[in-house]
Protein backbone atom coordinates (compact mmCIF):
# COMPACT_ATOMS: atom_id res chain seq x y z
CA UNK A 1 0.00 0.00 0.00
CA UNK A 2 1.58 3.48 -1.11
CA UNK A 3 1.97 5.96 1.50
CA UNK A 4 -0.05 8.79 0.21
CA UNK A 5 -1.74 7.96 -3.25
CA UNK A 6 -3.29 11.50 -5.65
CA UNK A 7 -5.76 10.24 -8.21
CA UNK A 8 -6.69 13.17 -10.85
CA UNK A 9 -6.44 15.93 -8.25
CA UNK A 10 -8.28 19.11 -9.97
CA UNK A 11 -7.79 21.89 -7.63
CA UNK A 12 -9.45 25.87 -7.92
CA UNK A 13 -8.57 28.55 -5.87
CA UNK A 14 -10.94 31.95 -5.95
CA UNK A 15 -12.75 29.81 -8.99
CA UNK A 16 -9.51 29.64 -10.87
CA UNK A 17 -8.22 26.15 -11.63
CA UNK A 18 -4.74 26.06 -10.76
CA UNK A 19 -4.12 22.17 -10.62
CA UNK A 20 -4.61 19.90 -13.45
CA UNK A 21 -5.38 16.25 -13.07
CA UNK A 22 -2.23 15.71 -10.73
CA UNK A 23 -1.60 11.58 -10.07
CA UNK A 24 1.40 10.11 -8.49
CA UNK A 25 1.85 8.46 -5.92
CA UNK A 26 4.71 7.52 -3.04
CA UNK A 27 5.76 5.17 -0.47
CA UNK A 28 6.63 5.13 2.72
CA UNK A 29 10.73 5.37 3.20
CA UNK A 30 10.87 7.71 0.44
CA UNK A 31 11.80 10.91 -0.21
CA UNK A 32 9.58 12.79 -3.12
CA UNK A 33 10.18 16.02 -4.60
CA UNK A 34 8.30 18.60 -6.72
CA UNK A 35 10.38 21.00 -9.01
CA UNK A 36 9.26 23.42 -10.91
CA UNK A 37 9.10 27.42 -11.94
CA UNK A 38 6.99 29.71 -9.84
CA UNK A 39 3.49 29.71 -10.73
CA UNK A 40 3.28 26.31 -11.63
CA UNK A 41 1.25 24.91 -8.87
CA UNK A 42 3.56 23.38 -6.42
CA UNK A 43 2.89 25.37 -3.34
CA UNK A 44 -1.38 24.50 -4.13
CA UNK A 45 -0.52 20.92 -4.22
CA UNK A 46 1.10 21.58 -0.64
CA UNK A 47 -1.60 23.12 0.92
CA UNK A 48 -4.73 21.32 -0.84
CA UNK A 49 -3.23 18.14 0.86
CA UNK A 50 -3.01 19.91 4.18
CA UNK A 51 -6.55 20.25 3.09
CA UNK A 52 -6.58 24.83 3.14
CA UNK A 53 -10.24 25.56 2.76
CA UNK A 54 -9.50 28.30 0.24
CA UNK A 55 -8.00 25.89 -2.10
CA UNK A 56 -10.98 24.12 -3.25
CA UNK A 57 -11.17 20.29 -4.71
CA UNK A 58 -13.00 19.99 -7.57
CA UNK A 59 -12.02 16.40 -8.37
CA UNK A 60 -10.01 13.68 -7.54
CA UNK A 61 -8.98 11.69 -4.54
CA UNK A 62 -5.98 12.28 -1.76
CA UNK A 63 -5.25 8.67 0.32
CA UNK A 64 -3.21 8.48 3.23
CA UNK A 65 -2.57 4.46 3.45
CA UNK A 66 -5.57 3.62 1.77
CA UNK A 67 -7.55 6.05 3.85
CA UNK A 68 -9.37 8.41 1.94
CA UNK A 69 -8.51 12.25 3.56
CA UNK A 70 -10.25 14.18 0.37
CA UNK A 71 -12.91 16.42 2.47
CA UNK A 72 -11.37 15.61 5.49
CA UNK A 73 -10.53 18.64 7.69
CA UNK A 74 -6.54 20.10 8.26
CA UNK A 75 -7.24 18.33 11.92
CA UNK A 76 -7.85 15.43 11.21
CA UNK A 77 -5.41 15.18 8.44
CA UNK A 78 -2.32 15.76 10.65
CA UNK A 79 -4.25 13.62 13.15
CA UNK A 80 -3.80 11.13 10.57
CA UNK A 81 -0.23 12.12 10.47
CA UNK A 82 0.05 15.00 7.56
CA UNK A 83 2.22 17.88 8.19
CA UNK A 84 3.21 21.26 6.43
CA UNK A 85 5.50 23.46 6.40
CA UNK A 86 5.25 26.61 5.51
CA UNK A 87 7.16 28.50 2.65
CA UNK A 88 6.00 31.55 5.15
CA UNK A 89 6.04 30.59 8.52
CA UNK A 90 3.88 32.27 10.58
CA UNK A 91 4.60 34.41 13.87
CA UNK A 92 2.15 33.63 16.93
CA UNK A 93 3.34 35.95 19.64
CA UNK A 94 2.21 35.14 22.98
CA UNK A 95 2.64 31.70 22.25
CA UNK A 96 5.68 29.70 23.40
CA UNK A 97 7.37 27.15 21.28
CA UNK A 98 7.61 24.59 23.87
CA UNK A 99 3.93 25.08 24.86
CA UNK A 100 3.20 25.00 21.34
CA UNK A 101 4.91 21.68 20.26
CA UNK A 102 3.86 20.21 23.61
CA UNK A 103 0.08 20.32 23.26
CA UNK A 104 0.39 19.36 19.35
CA UNK A 105 2.43 16.39 20.70
CA UNK A 106 -0.10 15.56 23.22
CA UNK A 107 -3.25 16.24 20.48
CA UNK A 108 -1.97 13.68 18.58
CA UNK A 109 -1.02 10.51 20.80
CA UNK A 110 -2.78 8.59 23.89
CA UNK A 111 0.34 8.56 25.83
CA UNK A 112 0.58 12.32 26.88
CA UNK A 113 4.27 13.43 27.53
CA UNK A 114 4.88 14.88 30.77
CA UNK A 115 6.27 18.56 30.81
CA UNK A 116 9.87 17.34 32.04
CA UNK A 117 10.28 14.55 29.42
CA UNK A 118 8.90 16.60 26.72
CA UNK A 119 11.33 19.54 27.70
CA UNK A 120 14.15 16.55 27.74
CA UNK A 121 12.94 15.72 24.39
CA UNK A 122 12.53 19.37 23.00
CA UNK A 123 15.87 19.86 24.18
CA UNK A 124 17.83 16.68 22.09
CA UNK A 125 16.16 17.89 18.90
CA UNK A 126 17.41 21.27 18.90
CA UNK A 127 20.66 20.28 19.95
CA UNK A 128 20.68 18.21 17.19
CA UNK A 129 19.09 21.12 14.84
CA UNK A 130 21.89 23.46 16.25
CA UNK A 131 18.97 25.63 18.12
CA UNK A 132 19.51 27.33 21.42
CA UNK A 133 17.96 25.75 24.30
CA UNK A 134 16.70 29.59 24.61
CA UNK A 135 14.34 29.45 21.66
CA UNK A 136 12.47 27.02 23.56
CA UNK A 137 10.84 30.04 25.67
CA UNK A 138 10.00 32.65 22.93
CA UNK A 139 7.04 32.91 21.32
CA UNK A 140 6.39 31.11 17.69
CA UNK A 141 8.94 32.78 15.18
CA UNK A 142 8.32 36.04 16.47
CA UNK A 143 11.32 37.84 15.84
CA UNK A 144 13.16 35.01 14.31
CA UNK A 145 15.47 35.15 11.40
CA UNK A 146 14.27 33.16 7.77
CA UNK A 147 16.85 30.46 8.63
CA UNK A 148 15.90 30.65 12.20
CA UNK A 149 11.76 29.71 10.87
CA UNK A 150 12.99 27.68 8.74
CA UNK A 151 14.93 25.50 10.81
CA UNK A 152 11.63 25.25 13.92
CA UNK A 153 9.55 23.99 10.86
CA UNK A 154 12.39 21.11 11.07
CA UNK A 155 11.97 21.12 14.50
CA UNK A 156 8.40 21.00 14.46
CA UNK A 157 8.85 17.47 12.17
CA UNK A 158 11.13 16.49 14.23
CA UNK A 159 8.62 16.58 17.11
CA UNK A 160 5.45 15.62 15.87
CA UNK A 161 7.19 12.58 13.73
CA UNK A 162 4.57 12.62 10.93
CA UNK A 163 4.04 9.96 8.63
CA UNK A 164 3.99 12.46 5.57
CA UNK A 165 6.29 15.41 6.15
CA UNK A 166 5.26 18.11 2.87
CA UNK A 167 8.00 20.62 3.36
CA UNK A 168 7.37 23.67 1.03
CA UNK A 169 10.55 25.65 -0.17
CA UNK A 170 11.67 24.89 3.25
CA UNK A 171 15.30 25.51 1.26
CA UNK A 172 14.75 29.32 0.80
CA UNK A 173 16.63 32.01 2.25
CA UNK A 174 19.26 29.65 3.83
CA UNK A 175 23.02 29.90 3.95
CA UNK A 176 24.99 27.58 2.94
CA UNK A 177 25.49 26.29 6.90
CA UNK A 178 21.79 26.21 7.70
CA UNK A 179 20.97 24.43 4.34
CA UNK A 180 23.36 21.54 5.73
CA UNK A 181 21.51 21.32 9.08
CA UNK A 182 18.14 21.53 7.35
CA UNK A 183 19.00 18.86 5.17
CA UNK A 184 20.19 16.93 8.17
CA UNK A 185 17.46 17.01 9.93
CA UNK A 186 15.01 15.94 6.99
CA UNK A 187 17.68 12.94 6.41
CA UNK A 188 17.29 11.64 10.15
CA UNK A 189 13.44 11.77 10.13
CA UNK A 190 12.95 9.67 7.14
CA UNK A 191 12.56 5.98 8.13
CA UNK A 192 10.34 3.12 6.86
CA UNK A 193 7.37 4.05 8.29
CA UNK A 194 7.62 8.05 7.29
CA UNK A 195 7.96 9.71 4.01
CA UNK A 196 8.92 13.19 3.19
CA UNK A 197 7.59 15.43 -0.29
CA UNK A 198 9.73 18.36 -0.76
CA UNK A 199 8.86 21.51 -2.69
CA UNK A 200 12.17 23.34 -3.98
CA UNK A 201 12.97 25.20 -6.54
CA UNK A 202 16.13 24.74 -6.66
CA UNK A 203 18.77 21.69 -6.63
CA UNK A 204 20.92 22.77 -4.11
CA UNK A 205 19.05 20.94 -1.19
CA UNK A 206 18.86 17.64 -3.72
CA UNK A 207 22.59 17.34 -3.34
CA UNK A 208 22.41 16.97 0.58
CA UNK A 209 19.16 15.45 0.36
CA UNK A 210 18.83 12.63 -2.09
CA UNK A 211 14.74 12.23 -3.48
CA UNK A 212 13.69 8.95 -4.44
CA UNK A 213 11.71 10.20 -7.24
CA UNK A 214 11.54 13.86 -8.75
CA UNK A 215 8.42 15.42 -10.38
CA UNK A 216 8.44 18.63 -12.69
CA UNK A 217 5.50 20.51 -12.50
CA UNK A 218 4.49 22.78 -15.10
CA UNK A 219 0.97 25.15 -15.57
CA UNK A 220 -0.30 22.95 -12.64
CA UNK A 221 0.14 19.50 -14.29
CA UNK A 222 3.31 16.88 -13.73
CA UNK A 223 5.24 17.43 -17.03
CA UNK A 224 8.10 14.95 -15.82
CA UNK A 225 8.67 12.09 -13.49
CA UNK A 226 12.34 10.73 -13.12
CA UNK A 227 15.22 10.03 -10.38
CA UNK A 228 17.21 12.36 -8.67
CA UNK A 229 19.42 12.33 -12.24
CA UNK A 230 16.69 14.83 -13.25
CA UNK A 231 17.39 17.37 -10.87
CA UNK A 232 21.05 17.27 -12.68
CA UNK A 233 19.46 17.86 -16.16
CA UNK A 234 16.84 20.65 -14.72
CA UNK A 235 20.70 22.39 -13.81
CA UNK A 236 22.21 22.49 -17.02
CA UNK A 237 19.07 22.86 -18.39
CA UNK A 238 16.84 25.06 -16.88
CA UNK A 239 12.92 23.52 -17.87
CA UNK A 240 13.16 24.74 -21.68
CA UNK A 241 13.63 21.49 -22.74
CA UNK A 242 11.17 20.00 -20.16
CA UNK A 243 8.30 22.31 -21.86
CA UNK A 244 9.91 21.30 -25.46
CA UNK A 245 8.76 17.41 -24.53
CA UNK A 246 6.49 17.88 -22.18
CA UNK A 247 3.38 16.19 -24.17
CA UNK A 248 5.92 13.05 -24.60
CA UNK A 249 8.20 10.63 -22.11
CA UNK A 250 11.69 11.53 -21.07
CA UNK A 251 14.24 9.29 -23.25
CA UNK A 252 15.63 7.26 -19.99
CA UNK A 253 12.88 8.78 -17.06
CA UNK A 254 10.45 6.95 -15.31
CA UNK A 255 6.35 7.46 -15.78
Amino acid sequence: MALLQVENLNVTVDGKRILNGISFRMNKGEICAFMGPNGSGKSTLAYALMGHPRYKVESGRILLEGTDLTQSSPTDRAKAGLFLSFQYPAEIPGVSTEGFLRAAYNSTRDNKAGVMEFHKMLLESMNELKISPQFAARHINEGFSGGEKKKMEILQMSILNPKLAVLDETDSGLDVDSLRTVANGINKFINPDAGVLLITHYQRILQYVKPHTVHVMMNGSIAATGGSELTSEIEKQGYDWIRAERHGKLPGKGS
